[in-house]
Formats: C-alpha cells, sequence, structure tokens
C-alpha cells in the first residue's frame, strides 16, 4: 500500500519537480495568509476580500484557453519559468511596497491580476508537463502526488506564515514567497526540454477550436469541465472568507485563521491520500460525485456549525472531500485526453475549475454583506448536494467512469 501511495515519486524528474513546487507552494500559502489579512486589516470589508480573489483568478478564465495553444506549441519548461519569473516579481514588489508602508488596496489588486496572468500560462503548461513525466498508469497517482504537496504546502505555509505574520509582519510573507520561486526555476532546469506537442502549426484560432470541439464532442468530458467549474463555484468561498468568520463569527484574530487553515490543509492531505491510494479503483466517476455530495454536505455544516471546535471538525473533513473530488476529476480528464491536445484541453479545464473561484468569490462576498458569512456557505452547501444529485441521475456516463 506505501509503495501504491508513492508510486509516482519513483520518477527521479517528477520527484524533482515535486520538491520545487511543495517550496513555492509554502511561499505562496505565506503570502496568501498574509495578503488577504492585509485586505482586511486595510479595508475591514468582506467584499474586498471577494474582490482580490476574483482579480487573481479573473485572468485565468479570461487567458487559460490561450495559455493552452501555447502550451502545446512552445516547451512547457520555458513557459513555466516565464510564469515563475513573473510571479516572483510581483511578490517583491508587494514586499517592497508593505516595507515602505506606502501600500494600498489597488495595489494589491493589481498584482493579484497580473499575477493570475502568470498563472493563466503557467498552469497548462504545468499541467500538460506532468503526464509526460511518469507513465500513463500512474498518472492518477502523479496527480494526487501533486494535490497532496500543494496541501502540505497549506499545513505549512499557514503555520509558518501565521508566526511570521504575528512576530514579524507581512513584509517577511511576501518576501519568502518571491525567494521561494527560486526553488521552481532551479528544478525546472533539472528537468528535460519537452519538445512542443504539435507538429502542425495550424493558426491560433483555429487551434483553440479543436480543443473546444474535442469537448463539446464528448459527453463525460462535457461534465468533468462544468463539474470543477461548480464545484469551485460554491467549494472554494469556504476557504476565501475564513478571516471574516475568524472575526465577525468567532471574533477571533489573525491566530485563529491562521488555524484554520492549517486544519483545512491537514484535511486536504488526508484527501490526497485518499486519491493516491484509490488509483487503481474503476469507478472514479462515481466516487468523485460521491466526494462532492460529502464536500457540501460538510460545507453546510460548517455554516451552522455552533462553536468554533465543531467548525474545525467540518474545515478538516471538507478540505479532505475538496481534494478528493479535485483529485479524481482531474485524473479522470488528463485519461481522456491525447498528449497533442492536452495542452488546451486542461487549457478549458482550467478555465472551468479556476474561472468558478472569482465568480464564486465575488458573489459570496457581495451576499455576506447582506445575509451574513454562515448564512451564505451553509447556502452554498445546500447547493452543491443539490448539484450532485442533479449530476448522479442525469449524467449516466460520468456516474460509469
Amino acid at each position: 500500500m506505501k509503495r501504491q501511495i508513492f508510486k509516482a515519486f519513483e520518477y527521479p524528474e517528477f520527484r524533482i519537480m515535486w520538491l520545487g513546487a511543495c517550496t513555492s507552494s509554502i511561499g505562496t500559502w505565506m503570502q496568501n495568509l498574509a495578503q488577504s489579512w492585509l485586505v482586511y486589516e486595510l479595508t475591514k470589508s468582506a467584499w474586498y476580500l471577494g474582490l482580490d480573489a476574483f482579480l487573481g483568478q479573473i485572468p485565468i478564465f479570461l487567458f487559460s484557453i490561450l495559455g493552452g495553444v501555447v502550451a502545446d506549441r512552445k516547451d512547457r519548461r520555458k513557459v513555466l519559468v516565464v510564469s515563475q519569473i513573473i510571479q516572483m516579481s510581483c511578490a517583491f514588489l508587494l514586499a517592497t511596497l508593505a516595507y515602505l508602508h506606502i501600500v494600498q488596496v489597488w495595489h494589491i489588486l493589481a498584482l493579484s491580476f497580473t499575477v493570475g496572468t502568470a498563472q493563466a500560462f503557467g498552469g497548462p503548461a504545468y499541467q500538460a508537463l506532468v503526464p509526460s513525466l511518469v507513465k500513463k498508469e500512474d498518472l492518477q497517482n502523479a496527480i494526487a502526488m501533486n494535490s497532496i504537496q500543494f496541501n502540505v504546502a497549506r499545513v505549512i505555509g499557514p503555520t509558518i506564515g501565521g508566526v511570521t505574520l504575528a512576530k514579524f509582519g507581512a513584509v517577511w510573507c511576501f518576501g519568502i514567497n518571491a525567494l521561494s520561486f527560486l526553488a521552481v526555476i532551479f528544478t525546472l532546469t533539472k528537468v528535460a526540454p519537452r519538445p512542443p506537442a504539435m507538429t502542425h502549426k495550424e493558426p491560433i484560432l483555429e487551434s483553440m477550436k479543436v480543443g473546444l470541439r474535442f469537448i463539446r464532442d464528448n459527453s463525460a468530458m462535457r461534465s468533468l469541465v462544468a463539474l470543477a467549474f461548480l464545484m469551485t463555484l460554491l467549494g472554494v468561498p469556504l476557504l476565501t472568507f475564513l478571516p471574516v468568520v475568524a472575526e465577525r463569527v468567532y471574533h477571533l484574530g489573525e491566530d485563529a485563521y491562521s488555524s484554520m487553515l492549517v486544519i483545512s490543509g491537514i484535511g486536504s492531505v488526508v484527501g490526497g491520500i485518499f486519491v493516491a491510494a484509490t488509483s487503481n479503483y474503476q469507478k472514479k466517476g462515481l466516487l468523485s460525485l460521491v466526494a462532492l455530495g460529502t464536500l457540501g454536505a460538510l460545507i453546510f455544516g460548517f455554516g451552522i456549525a455552533p462553536n468554533f471546535y465543531v467548525s474545525l471538525v467540518m474545515l478538516f473533513c471538507a478540505g479532505a472531500a475538496l481534494i478528493a473530488c479535485f483529485g479524481l476529476v482531474s485524473s479522470l480528464v488528463q485519461a481522456i485526453v491525447q498528449d497533442s491536445m492536452r495542452g488546451r484541453v486542461m487549457s478549458v479545464y482550467n478555465v472551468a475549475f479556476r474561472g468558478g473561484m472569482p465568480f464564486g468569490a465575488f458573489a459570496a462576498g457581495k451576499a455576506i454583506e447582506s445575509f451574513g458569512v454562515q448564512q451564505v456557505l451553509a447556502a452554498n452547501g445546500l447547493l452543491l448536494m443539490l448539484i450532485t444529485g442533479i449530476f448522479f441521475f442525469t449524467q449516466r456516463r460520468l456516474a460509469r467512469l
């Protein structure tokens, strides 16, 4: 069992990239924690928190399909390096603005949009590169291990970030994040260059249409893309508005917020291990629907939790369910698509998966100001349960995957 869970680590290039990505993710979570707290401290507004999340994610919705075309035409490793350099520069700039005590909320919003644009091109390139590092039969395990590294970082990053924010301030969180990108850039130099997947250079617009047609003509792929969008639209606001829950509901400070992120991250690691351990399970589509329905129930439970400690239990379990659903859906998408179209198809999936985040954050941020954070999160949970039932009865092919 242990060997099956860590199967992808038998591939040296994957192992190197995993370590670099984990280091960078720790820095990113440190910045996310400090940035969310700084935005809320500057504005005292849930709407601005939602707007920051919206601006960080909306470029992925707008530009990822173009990023997928680039990933199929160019050296995916070089695309990733450029993306990392841009994100590193933004982190350094934010650290400088905070150090000089001249940072304003519009600075943060503009930098979030720039980072999101870089991720719109780096994300498809990374997702298309990973399958080339392992054998096809070990792909779900590799995806699960990537989820685990991301969520190990969600545990370590907020833990270090919470202490750093409390003791030294946001500047250090931003600066450490900037330095962490060097780890990814270094590890990418150790990965052998991959030639572009497309040998025939058709026009960019036509190339984008081919990727969209592939998804349109495949009912299972359409269902998976829709599922990814709805999962993040209604599920991710749980994490986006934790600062509001900590302060408004439980009247606690940044330490409580950091603890909530850590607990959610630990749950997500458990969810990632579950996905890695079930890589040979046949009915992944059905399992993903079970995970989605469970996520909805747990978000509803978090929304009606009577105290802080019950909310932590709900948050732990919700973190596991969210990553289990993400890992299962991602592995199904990767298994369906061929390598020559992987960048384009994964970019559309990325649009759906990441595109749900800004719209969900923006809508929830507006609704929270009118109805309250617990009420909005509970409603999101109920909607996820309803959607799971609709998919189960109307998308039978997905349940059979």
